[in-house]
């Protein structure tokens, strides 16, 4: 792994909180992550289940674990099953880990091979009565593909047809939405790498560069900070590209005159850091351009102190588009008389601000949690408003991530420049650095 260690009491915590909520007599079983394969005999980088490092911090493929809190036998209350190295194994891929090894990590005293897994859990199975097996059951999640948690969900109905199954999603979904302080070290760790790549950046933007440049230098920065690399795919739109949500083909010119939306984040031992900047390629901003980078951050400073305890999704949201009204009148983009007479089952601000404003993050970019839930301390959440005006080739938004506590939410990317004025000064000083 290219991360610090991480104190395996994250994980012993994580697995004792999620025990408490299982029904008496139950086991539960994860698996990790396929390596998923590309052509030929490609695979792509592997990436663990989220689920499974929360509750193992184990980053190896073909491990399972199994957590039985009511075993009989005190050694079969968390088992995990790692891959064993061979030979060949070291030769062509190097050692996994040891037992010993996962051991440490992972603070669980048995562990097994991989191998031993059939024979050794069937006893187990027929000493519960409940099986909590683990799914995918994000809101925005594509199941096209089959995972290993879905092959093996059917696999356990018919080698087990008269056992009650569970769902663990539900319960993951609700631990996993209150970080720990472990965890807030590790996603502040992930912020400060994607600091160092947004400086970088803004010392080596200027006219006639291509966005896949200035995507090499963020990947760089991350690299070289023990980041695995983005947390997700990098947005570097210039121009008429930043009013397209999802842009991340990165291979456009940048011309002078035009505006820069860049949407990145490092991740840092799996987890996930979302940013996003406006930044001007001749390094000032137009009058206009200005005018909607600094309506859209008045709207994220004040949709962040909404960010409190108690606080709800349906009434945060409601506040901040009453925001996002109000300056796209100010920007005469729309009329009040217009938005009097607006159907509010599609209100008009939506033409030039289509998307969420905040969603949570964590071990996923948009990370696991219920937009029912009220707001609580230990939350880690985006805010990232945005104002779209496609006619004019502008795109601007703007996204920090934040801390809920008790009192005021803790800006995680509270160093990372974000002031108009200040983004230009560091521009104009990179421009005599070169």
């Amino acid at each position: 792994m290219r991360y610090s260690s991480i104190p395996k009491n994250l994980f012993i915590g994580n697995r004792r909180r999620f025990s408490s909520r299982m029904k008496s007599s139950s086991l539960a079983i994860f698996h990790s992550n396929d390596t998923m394969p590309t052509n030929a005999d490609g695979v792509m980088p592997f990436k663990q289940n989220s689920d499974m490092f929360y509750l193992s911090g184990i980053d190896q493929e073909e491990t399972v674990l199994v957590l039985f809190p009511d075993a009989k036998n005190e050694k079969h209350r968390e088992l995990l099953f790692i891959r064993e190295t061979n030979d060949h194994i070291a030769i062509w891929e190097g050692q996994k880990l040891s037992k010993e090894e996962a051991s440490k990590r992972s603070g669980i005293e048995t562990i097994y091979w991989t191998s031993q897994l059939d024979s050794i859990l069937p006893q187990l199975i027929f000493e519960c009565e409940h099986i909590y097996l683990n799914s995918n059951e994000h809101g925005r999640a594509d199941r096209v593909v089959q995972t290993r948690d879905d092959r093996y969900v059917h696999s356990f109905k018919q080698q087990y047809p008269l056992h009650r199954l569970e769902r663990s999603a539900p319960i993951l979904s609700e631990l996993r939405t209150i970080k720990s302080v472990y965890e807030i070290d590790l996603m502040q760790q992930a912020c400060q790498i994607t600091e160092k790549a947004f400086r970088r950046v803004l010392d080596f933007v200027e006219p006639g560069i291509w966005e896949f440049e200035i995507e090499a230098e963020i990947l760089h920065e991350f690299l070289i900070h023990r980041s695995r690399g983005p947390a997700y795919a990098s947005i570097i739109a210039s121009g008429a590209n930043a009013c397209v949500l999802h842009y991340t083909t990165n291979n456009k010119k940048c011309q002078e005159g035009e505006v820069i939306l860049m949407d990145f984040g490092a991740e840092y031992a799996n987890y996930a850091s979302d940013l996003t900047r406006c930044i001007p390629v001749s390094g000032t901003f137009s009058k206009r351009q200005r005018n909607v980078y600094q309506a859209v951050h008045r709207i994220l400073k004040k949709a962040s102190e909404l960010l409190v305890p108690g606080n709800s999704f349906e009434e945060y949201n409601r506040e901040v588009a009453a925001m996002v009204e109000k300056e796209l009148v100010e920007l005469k983009l729309l009329s009040k008389s217009d938005i009097k007479k607006q159907d509010k089952r599609a209100p008009l601000y939506r033409k030039y601000f289509m998307h969420g404003v905040s969603h949570y993050l964590g071990l996923d970019v948009h990370d696991v949690g219920s937009k029912h839930q009220l707001f609580q301390e230990g939350m880690v959440l985006t805010v990232e408003p945005g104002i779209y005006i496609p006619e004019e080739g502008l795109g601007i938004r703007l996204e920090n991530d934040f801390l809920i506590t008790k009192s005021k939410p803790l800006d995680l990317m509270r160093d990372i420049p974000l002031d108009s004025e200040e983004i230009e000064e560091l521009m104009q000083a990179g421009k005599k650095k070169r």
